[in-house]
């Protein structure tokens, strides 16, 4: 895995490698001051599996350089930590085809999970997009976020039909601790506490 991290504070980014290093120890990473040099860099031929940025870097306008970044670099997955809270400003950075938006002041096991999450093909969306007050700020068939990987969305469809994990076992082909830990990992992506809080939350923001 080769993993690209860009921030014009040196002191954060070298934070950031090191929580990278812990998390992700058989990555390369590499680390960009600015949009420009991530510019350089990946026009430069090297190819990215995760970009990690601060949006708010003041070398250029950020809306149109990460849609610059998902034309010169698709497949290269994007995951942007920074301070802004508001959720207008997440939604337009989420529109953009960023796999995640982790603000800077999450904890250490927010950064780990989100970023698995994202490894894992799923998208990141902080709680105060999804929680009951703000459903309608996002959804999922709507506008294209997924924050779900694909085995977590089989299991929230089989959980929503009321199947027990031994029956969601038995048609997924898998082991029931397998089964938990999908689930476990479902219910920490939608920022609930058990099945019946996953099911609500999904439907309310159009993942099933």
């Amino acid at each position: 895995m080769k993993i690209l991290i860009a921030d014009d504070h040196a002191l954060f980014r070298d934070g950031l490698a090191l929580r990278l290093e812990q998390i992700a120890p058989e990555a390369a990473i590499s680390q960009a001051s600015g949009y420009s040099q991530i510019f350089k860099i990946i026009k430069s031929g090297n190819n990215f599996d995760i970009l990690v940025l601060d949006v708010e870097m003041q070398d250029m306008p950020w809306l149109e350089s990460l849609k610059q970044i998902r034309e010169t670099a698709p497949q290269t997955k994007i995951i942007v930590v920074s301070a802004s809270e508001d959720p207008r400003t997440i939604r337009t950075i989420l529109s953009t085809g960023v796999k995640g938006y982790i603000p800077k002041r999450s904890d250490i096991k927010v950064f780990n999970n989100a970023f698995k999450l994202i490894s894992d093909g799923g998208t990141y969306v902080p709680p105060n997009l999804i929680d009951n007050n703000n459903t309608n700020n996002i959804s999922g068939k709507n506008t294209g976020i997924k924050i779900l990987t694909a085995r977590q969305s089989q299991v929230l469809d089989l959980i929503a039909q009321g199947k027990s994990n031994k029956q969601i076992a038995y048609d997924m082909g898998v082991s029931e601790s397998t089964v938990k830990l999908h689930i476990n990992a479902l219910l920490r992506s939608l920022h609930v506490n058990n099945r019946t809080q996953a099911v609500v939350t999904a439907q309310k923001i159009g993942l099933i």
